[in-house]
């Protein structure tokens, strides 16, 4: 009886513990706009062995066509569900500078507070749990990164739209997708 409660409960550790393991995921946009190599993800600006979460995001070319996630435009998806934007090779959050349109997407310590608090939604978009009217929008202007091939362009929130789905449609990926 004692050997059958252990095994259990192993089982039961080993269970509890596949389902909280973490997905890391880009996340990226849907649409692939002027994108020469898999579209654009969220993306720590700078770059190389010198990238600085305190440069904040930036939509870049994903580097998954590469084989492998690019460390700086990975999330933990096991966050999600408390809404919010985790990148584990940074302990970091996704945290917007104010709750209005116009404003950045920057990177900071984890505090849980209300501007790191962001919705990834059903529909696609990415929203502030506190201004639901606001998405995640990568801007229009195109400049090249020091790969000629990679491609950059700002980011910041937006009032939400159908007329913008093109750059304010997100969806996830992993290595495999």
């Amino acid at each position: 009886m004692k050997n059958t409660l252990l095994v259990t409960l192993a089982l039961a550790a080993i269970s509890a513990g596949t389902f909280a393991a973490a997905e890391n995921v880009e996340i990226t946009l849907v649409d692939e706009l002027d994108g020469k190599l898999n579209s654009y993800c969220l993306d720590i600006k700078g770059g190389g062995p010198d990238v600085d979460p305190a440069d904040g995001l930036q939509a870049h070319t994903c580097y998954s066509y590469r084989g492998d996630l690019g460390r700086d435009q990975i999330f933990d998806t096991t966050q999600f569900a408390d809404h919010t934007l985790y990148m584990p090779q940074f302990d970091v959050c996704v945290a917007l500078s104010d709750l209005t349109s116009g404003s950045d997407i920057k990177l900071e310590d984890c505090d849980g507070g209300a501007l790191q608090k962001i919705e990834v939604s059903n529909d696609g978009t990415i929203r502030p749990v506190d201004a639901s009217d606001l998405c995640f929008t990568v801007g229009n202007e195109t400049r090249h990164g020091r790969n000629p091939d990679h491609l950059i362009r700002s980011l910041s929130l937006a009032e939400c739209s159908d007329d913008l789905a093109s750059v304010q449609k997100w969806r996830t990926r992993t290595s495999d997708d």
